[in-house]
């Protein structure tokens, strides 16, 4: 769901883009709207939407102005105006779109599919440099088993298995662990570490991935020469964070 946040001094201008974004069934939240510029920079500075639709042309200055007033843009911007001469400023400020107005829909959801996509990626890229900078500061993890208690190095783990309320961590040296606690315990904190979840059952080291066959309804095999399941609904993501490595 993306959040958005619709920046015009015309009410008609505001409902025709609010109507094409109902009707086109794009997932996306409107946050609210404005109609000058000193209340578009309070709107998105309480609501930090992801998206602005923005006209050029407002009572208190134009679209330029209100971008200026933040000292870093953390939204993305498509800007709907009447006025076609200023779309080489506008792209140089990083806009996704341009549309001119009366706005034909298919040009509005067009944009906004795109903007969907990008921001999409730009989630993708936060969550994979997140993981990574984790894995700098995540290195030992304690596992307790029936014997001992254990220090191991992370990267050592090549991948983990659950087994009802136990979890077997398989390790690069061959050496298989089990430990009485379920794969959740240990879930959130190694997928901080570079972790990711294929299947309700299994956990793998990303470092440690060999390659994604396709055969047998698609699977992953470790560096071990082993085969991990990959559910359905984690495919997606799981082919998307191959793009970001």
């Amino acid at each position: 769901m993306i959040t958005a946040v619709i920046v015009d001094d015309e009410s008609n201008a505001r409902q025709t883009i609010r109507e094409i974004l109902r009707l086109s069934g794009i997932k996306l939240d409107v946050l609210g709207e404005a109609g000058d510029v000193a209340s578009a920079y309070d709107l998105i500075t309480t609501k930090a939407p992801q998206l602005v639709f923005l006209d050029i042309n407002l009572p208190d200055g134009n679209g330029f102005d209100l971008l200026n007033r933040f000292e870093k843009i953390c939204f993305r911007v498509i800007f709907i105006t009447a006025h076609d001469e200023y779309a080489i400023r506008a792209f140089r400020c990083s806009a996704l779109d341009y549309i001119l107005k009366p706005v034909i829909a298919a040009d509005l959801i067009t944009a906004v599919e795109k903007a969907a996509e990008y921001i999409s990626q730009e989630q993708m890229a936060m969550k994979v440099n997140a993981l990574l900078s984790n894995l700098e500061k995540l290195r030992k993890i304690i596992l307790k088993t029936a014997e001992s208690i254990h220090i191991i190095n992370i990267g050592s783990i090549i991948r983990c298995e659950a087994d009802v309320n136990y979890t077997h961590f398989h390790l690069d040296n061959g050496k298989k662990m089990t430990v009485s606690k379920p794969l959740k315990d240990y879930a959130e904190v190694l997928e901080k570490a570079g972790f990711f979840r294929t299947h309700q059952s299994h956990l793998v080291n990303l470092e440690h991935v060999l390659r994604y066959d396709k055969s047998e309804g698609g699977h992953i095999v470790m560096d071990d020469d082993s085969q991990v399941p990959v559910s359905l609904r984690k495919k997606d993501a799981l082919f998307r964070l191959f793009e970001q490595m």
